[in-house]
């Protein structure tokens, strides 16, 4: 998949705890965890929402 570059602003205690999970080998970095965090939550609010049908784009991202 294609990735294109996005700047997001975050309050510090957030890029702290994501550095925590980095740093405890649980993620192999920051990019990572929110890739993981933006997928889930856009299964739940935005696709989950709506019926998919097999070829539709939406599960191709997935």
């Amino acid at each position: 998949m294609r990735m294109k570059l996005v700047t997001v602003h975050l309050p510090e205690k957030f890029l702290e705890a994501l550095d925590a999970l980095v740093a405890e080998g649980r993620y192999p970095n920051r990019s990572e965890i929110i890739r993981i965090a933006i997928r889930e939550f856009l299964r739940e609010e935005f696709w989950g929402t709506r019926k998919i049908r097999k070829n539709n784009r939406a599960e191709e991202i997935l």
